[in-house]
């Protein structure tokens, strides 16, 4: 930690002492425009909750490899990696189902979306999002249910009209290669427009293969010293030649976008946009790394091709009337599919569990100016069907037989809303929003006998939801703004949480819990900001409590608290309504123009989350509440040069601190002096430039972990990338 603070310290001190770009490019500015609080163009000024926003210009310059590394980069969502095609976020202590995903208005969060961690949001293609909005606190007046830590709000590529009597081409193509994981990336997107009609295409496709951890610094446990290869019919232990080297988790993705835009008339647009993201078959890289009985447990485990793949489309009217000044119309149908695949060390079976989501929604918003005020309206239904299916295959004679399903099949839930939001300047100094949204949730499920005798045949969910929010924004003086907001938050229980049969831990069986109801949160929050010429700073605090968790915990199961489940005697959980968890904490941003060529940035964040005891009844550590992290830059922008050098750091989690959920995961962590597990420390530095070298040519390089520490971020089963060099070349029309 002493390293950790001298890192910023120094470059702190070198930001005092030393010649980016102009503040205004570095942190946000009180005029901004953002677009995630109410669904419409809001000044932020006027908006009582903290939120982040990146630019098209931030993603060309960071390169991340996908969008989870983009919101890593922001320097306020933290990301957990099972494995490297992956990446979990999370937002002030809550995670995976407790947090949103919206993209280009509509919510990728579904029946089956987990507590444990989840990768869906790498689906969401990095170079082809114009911006990105992450909104802190619950969200669910405006987004529904499982917005309760946060929304992260993407927009795609804007698909743009000629502005003259000419065809408008604009376009652009991109290639990048890094070291650590010998990444390929080919993009390209390309617009035509036209008076009334445009035309957007984007194609991205990236391979990767395993990765490299770093050198220094690390722990032998993040090692990766031996392997299962499979040889003459035969699961063998083969020595990794360099056990550094993460075999295997190398995957590839493909992501393609298309958009439809017409313009009939000035007040009238319409667009539709489909969207598919596919990935090859992924390791998962923390089971593959587990042992039994001193030896490899697991000879493969991976998750199959993770398909999503959405129809959109958006009419908007722009034309004042009595009901609004601008409304727009949602509807949208997405198709996802996700599989597992696993086979244990020197057996024959191969087990896979596929699931399938059709997903139908429609959103209705609005917007009406009442003199000094704002209405924002609208109206939401979400309808979701889930398919589950499993087998297993004999690798030796092709011999399948059908095994019991993640899912109940033929599972639905559905969500129907209604909200209001209202805003209103009561003097130049001071903006007030208030507003209620009630939704109706409903999940149904009939659980099939035929594998494991079930005490119950079918799960029915009907459950009203009522949340709301209110808050102040104060300007008392030119360039200070003083935030208050209280947020309530909600999350029907889904399929996921009432239906799934699943080995959570090696040993734990996670069955199904019908009795399930919803858990609410409560936001309190206060923000100081001040804007000078050449100095900005922010600082956020909040308290959150979470009534009602669903938690995972120990039951019985027809009477026994332990059953046998794929081979193996395991004991018995399920989901429950038993837990009240509490989160606090400190968001600080600090940036500095030093000269109009150079400034610097800090972001930091400081959560700590209890939570009810599953043995105990007393408070524990909170699973999902990071370590303190956050990152400090120097940034050079002159002419078409642009330079930047950063150091990102996190603070360590000793045994006693961690969730007893965490603490049994002994094959991802650290062994402290007493060999109990930990989540050590870390600090990387590092370097990202770019030179305009025409006007449509941009070149861009990187070196991430300078020192090539060998780390492991919080909770993550894969150990982070050692020195990475990125090259990458765009070429615009």
């Amino acid at each position: 930690m002493k390293k950790l603070i001298g890192i910023v310290i120094m470059l702190c001190a070198a930001a005092l002492c030393n010649a980016q770009q102009p503040l205004q490019d570095t942190v946000r500015n009180m005029e901004e425009i953002v677009l995630s609080a109410n669904k419409w163009e809001q000044k932020l000024n006027e908006v009582p909750n903290k939120i982040i926003k990146v630019s098209k210009l931030q993603i060309l310059r960071n390169n991340p490899q996908t969008a989870a590394d983009l919101l890593a980069q922001t320097g306020g969502v933290f990301i957990q990696k099972s494995q490297l095609g992956g990446g979990s976020p999370m937002i002030r202590g809550f995670a995976t189902n407790r947090v949103m995903l919206v993209i280009d208005g509509v919510r990728m969060n579904n029946a089956i979306y987990r507590s444990g961690n989840l990768q869906n949001v790498i689906s969401i293609d990095a170079l082809s999002t114009q911006t990105a909005e992450v909104i802190f606190g619950p969200g669910s007046l405006i987004y529904g249910s499982d917005a309760i830590g946060g929304v992260m709000d993407f927009h795609t590529l804007e698909a743009k009209f000629s502005n003259n009597n000419k065809a408008l081409f604009e376009g652009s193509a991109l290639v990048r290669y890094s070291t650590a994981n010998k990444e390929n990336t080919l993009h390209a997107d390309i617009n035509i427009g036209l008076k009334k009609w445009a035309f957007l295409s984007s194609f991205s496709f990236s391979k990767f293969d395993d990765l490299k951890m770093g050198k220094h610094n690390g722990y032998n446990t993040y090692l990766r010293p031996e392997y299962i290869e499979r040889i003459n019919n035969k699961d063998s232990i083969v020595k990794n030649t360099n056990p550094r080297v993460q075999r295997f988790s190398g995957y590839e993705q493909m992501n393609f976008l298309q958009k439809i835009r017409y313009q009939p008339t000035s007040n009238l647009g319409v667009q539709y946009s489909f969207t598919y993201a596919g990935t090859g078959t992924t390791p998962r890289y923390d089971r593959l790394v587990q042992y039994r009985n001193n030896a490899l447990r697991f000879a493969e485990w991976n998750y199959g091709p993770m398909l999503w793949r959405m129809h959109n489309l958006q009419i908007i009217h722009t034309k004042k009337n009595k009901l609004y000044n601008e409304a727009r119309i949602t509807i949208a149908y997405q198709d996802y599919k996700e599989s597992r695949i696993d086979r244990t060390r020197a057996s024959a079976n191969r087990n896979t569990q596929t699931e399938k989501v059709d997903a139908v929604s429609v959103n209705a918003d609005m917007n009406k100016t009442i003199g000094k005020a704002e209405l924002f309206y609208g109206a939401e239904y979400v309808h979701n069907y889930v398919g589950s299916f499993g087998k297993t295959s004999n690798i030796a004679t092709d011999a399948t037989v059908p095994i019991a399903t993640r899912y109940p099949n033929g599972s639905t839930w559905s969500t129907a809303g209604i909200y209001g939001s209202y805003k209103i300047n009561l003097q130049q100094k001071i903006t007030v929003t208030a507003g209620l949204r009630y939704s109706i949730n409903k999940l149904s499920a009939e659980f099939d006998t035929t594998f494991i005798k079930f005490p119950y045949q079918k799960a029915n969910l009907n459950e009203g939801a009522l949340t709301g929010n209110a808050g102040i924004v104060f300007r008392p003086l030119q360039g200070w703004q003083i935030t208050g907001n209280i947020s309530t938050g909600y999350r029907m229980p889904n399929v996921d949480d009432i239906g799934k049969l699943f080995e959570s831990v090696p040993g734990n069986i996670t069955v199904p819990n019908p009795n399930l109801e919803a858990e609410y949160a409560w936001n309190f929050e206060a923000g100081v900001s001040k804007t000078s010429g050449k100095f900005r700073f922010d600082v956020n605090v909040f308290h959150s409590i979470l009534d009602n968790a669903i938690v995972r915990r120990p039951t019985t199961f027809n009477g026994q608290d332990s059953i046998v489940f794929a081979g193996v005697k395991s004991r018995v959980e399920a989901l429950q309504n038993v837990a009240k968890a509490t989160v606090t904490g400190l968001q600080l941003m600090a940036a500095y123009e030093i000269t109009k060529t150079l400034s610097t940035q800090t972001a930091a964040n400081w959560i700590t989350g209890k939570e009810t005891d599953d043995v105990k009844n007393e408070q524990v550590a909170l699973r999902h509440a990071p370590p303190f992290y956050g990152n400090t830059n120097l940034k050079y922008r002159f002419k078409k040069i642009y330079a930047e050098v950063y150091a990102t750091y996190n603070s360590q989690i000793k045994n006693k601190d961690l969730a007893p959920s965490e603490q049994a995961k002994t094959d991802i962590y650290a062994k402290d002096k007493n060999g109990n597990p930990f989540s050590p420390g870390w600090y990387t530095l590092n370097f990202k430039s770019s030179y305009q070298l025409t006007k449509k040519l941009l070149i861009t390089l990187g070196w991430e972990n300078i020192t090539n520490q060998m780390y492991r971020p919080y909770s993550s089963g894969i150990v982070a990338a050692g020195g990475n060099l990125i090259i990458s070349v765009r070429a615009n029309l």
